[in-house]
């Protein structure tokens, strides 16, 4: 495939009406790029540019400054220089890791409210500073085009949950564009590497560091499609812990220098953040490189040697922390790394010679593994995985289709406490799927729905996405019926959907946040959910024996109270003694002693044996009304 790089053309206009753009919005850098004549290409500002840093300056007075504009004031500006907003966006106060995520720019993040960046006298919000970026690239892909640009494909990581993909989405709103797809960045970077260079059957994995984000995800070309078998990833792991941790260590050496602290000056903090990124940029082609800081204060300067064997000591603990990502999508896609064809490298990140080592070791790439493919730039990937999705969407490319899937389980909390799954992890998006349920209490007005994701059993140990109420008219328990609909769309947002079947009476709910916990955890529920497996499935065992017994000898005791004297005394006795055993099995696991599931299913089974003459007593009974109702009596 061949990759071009297309500078702004002041002379001529040589696109047409109605394309569609693709946009790479990084943490640390941004990208544009669109389809021509069937071939993708990275757009390049007027100095020929092709990285638009994803840094914006807000001055006291005046518009926004984006871009290398603004990372070149970061020094003289730190304390109004957003970086990294990508970090915040969609997140809530209480996400918000005060340590691992501290800028040198102020920030309100408070409880369940949105995180807010004050400068000036006016909160800004991670989608409006976005969406500065967004109108920076969308001006760069307007000069020389017939129009302005008015759609686009924005790219996300695949482990970005609802309320950061519609984030996400509701910033291109704000930059003036018509967002028709959100799409994961690993599958961009496939679609960019494999496009007509893949054999049928190819299984690729994607490994996306980036500057604040990492991806692992697994895919299949299969007769034209990409289908991602399975993703992982986290959120807040990328470049930037690296940078942070050369900061720290050059802080290290200016105090033990006599120089001044960095945490308390945001003005050198900022101009060891600059020193660092270029120190480690180099690093990836040079062997060791001069850090000079001249005038720190006005009796001290700072010069310092930086080897990359002290680079990469210091990045190898972030980079480690890839392998685990790695590991379980594999497992997920029930694959082994002999299994795949390429591992593909994506992210600025990458090409760091220790995170490419990194990555041969855990695919085995070479000597029978996967081949390691670096033939595309790390940068540019995801923006022209984009614009080539874009190009699918506007007819550019036939024969291609593009398919995801969601990284964890969706369904609703049931009696009991459990999770019913509605959707499984992994299951290929866009999908719709639903299930029926019914009440538990007689006459019920309402039933709540709460919406969960996570792979553990009991709802309790499962993200809570939402709660919602349908209303429907109260009938007894079991008889009325609820359906419950699940569908993610395109761009991965689930809207849940309740219906009163009797009634027609529904509910459509579009869940504004995708994860109630901190980024952080998300490895940890997956983790946990396989350590707590069999635990987890014992608990379902015991509730589902329970719930099965509570009824059971609800209705035998209603059975003995209507029909009981018309029973032998051996039969009765029989009964008896069965539900004394059942009961006496709740009250001890009610008083947290030793009782298992398979114990309560034994009594549940010996229960309903002996309840057999009376279960036979009541359907006579009943057939005997039905036949006076209509008019039949007995011979």
């Amino acid at each position: 495939m061949g990759i071009g790089v297309l500078s702004r053309c002041r002379r001529g206009r040589f696109w047409a009406v109605g394309k569609i753009i693709g946009i790479d919005l990084g943490t640390t850098n941004s990208l544009v790029a669109i389809v021509e004549s069937g071939i993708p290409l990275v757009l390049a500002d007027g100095q020929g540019r092709r990285l638009t840093p994803s840094v914006v300056r807000v001055p006291a007075s005046g518009e926004p400054v984006v871009g290398w504009e603004a990372k070149r004031g970061r020094a003289a500006h730190p304390e109004t220089t957003v970086t990294s907003i990508k970090r915040f966006i969609g997140r809530r106060g209480d996400e918000v890791d005060s340590i691992a995520d501290a800028p040198t720019y102020p920030i309100h993040a408070k409880g369940s409210g949105p995180v807010a960046v004050p400068l000036h006298g006016r909160d800004w919000s991670p989608e409006e500073l976005s969406a500065q970026i967004l109108k920076a690239l969308r001006t760069i892909a307007a000069e020389g085009m017939i129009d302005r640009p008015e759609a686009a494909v924005i790219t996300v990581p695949a482990y970005f949950n609802d309320a950061q993909r519609n984030a996400t989405r509701r910033a291109g709103e704000l930059a003036g564009l018509r967002v028709e797809r959100i799409i994961n960045e690993p599958t961009a970077a496939a679609l960019a590497y494999g496009l007509g260079s893949l054999k049928e059957k190819s299984k690729v994995a994607v490994y996306d560091l980036g500057g604040g984000t990492f991806d692992l995800s697994i895919l299949e070309l299969n007769e034209g499609v990409f289908q991602v078998l399975a993703t992982c990833g986290n959120t807040r792991l990328g470049g930037d812990d690296i940078d942070r941790a050369l900061i720290d260590h050059l802080a290290e050496q200016i105090g033990q220098a006599g120089g001044p602290s960095a945490s308390s000056d945001p003005v050198l903090w900022a101009r060891l953040a600059e020193a660092a990124e270029e120190a480690k940029t180099r690093l990836s082609t040079e062997t060791e490189v001069a850090i000079e800081l001249p005038f720190l204060t006005p009796g001290f300067s700072f010069e310092h040697t930086l080897t990359r064997e002290q680079l990469e000591r210091l990045a190898k603990p972030v980079v480690a922390r890839t392998r685990e990502y790695c590991l379980k999508a594999l497992a997920d896609a029930g694959l082994a790394s002999g299994d795949l064809d390429q591992v593909i490298l994506v992210g600025g990140q990458t090409r760091m010679p220790l995170v490419r080592e990194f990555a041969s070791g855990v695919f085995g790439c070479g000597a029978g593994g996967p081949e390691l493919n670096t033939s595309q730039n790390p940068d540019e990937a995801i923006a022209l995985g984009a614009a080539i999705q874009a190009g699918i969407l506007s007819g550019d490319f036939s024969g291609m289709l593009l398919l995801d899937v969601t990284p964890l389980s969706l369904g609703i909390e049931t009696f009991g406490g459990l999770m019913n799954v509605i959707i499984p992890r992994n299951t290929t998006i866009p999908v719709k799927r639903g299930e029926a349920f019914t009440t538990v209490a007689d006459y019920q007005k309402e039933v709540l729905i709460h919406v969960l994701q996570g792979e553990r059993e009991k709802a309790a140990d499962n993200w809570s996405l939402g709660r919602f109420t349908l209303e429907f008219e109260p009938q007894p328990k079991g008889v009325a019926k609820v359906g419950v609909q699940f569908e993610i769309d395109a761009d991965g947002i689930l809207h849940v959907l309740a219906r009163d079947i009797k009634t027609g009476n529904e509910k459509l709910v579009e869940m504004a946040s995708a994860v109630e916990v901190d980024d952080a955890e998300v490895q940890q529920m997956i983790e946990e959910s396989v350590e707590h497996a069999f635990d987890d499935i014992e608990e379902r065992r015991w509730i589902e024996a329970k719930l099965r017994a509570e009824q059971t000898t609800d209705a035998t005791r209603k059975g003995l109270k209507t029909l009981g004297g018309e029973l032998a005394a051996d039969q009765r006795g029989a009964i008896e003694s069965a539900l004394a055993a059942v009961e006496s099995l709740l009250a001890k696991r009610g008083r947290d002693e030793a009782v298992t599931a398979a114990e309560l299913k034994e009594a549940n089974g010996n229960l309903d044996a002996a309840t057999q003459p009376l279960a036979e007593l009541i359907m006579d009974r009943v057939m005997e009304e039905m036949l006076e109702k209509r008019g039949v009596l007995p011979g």
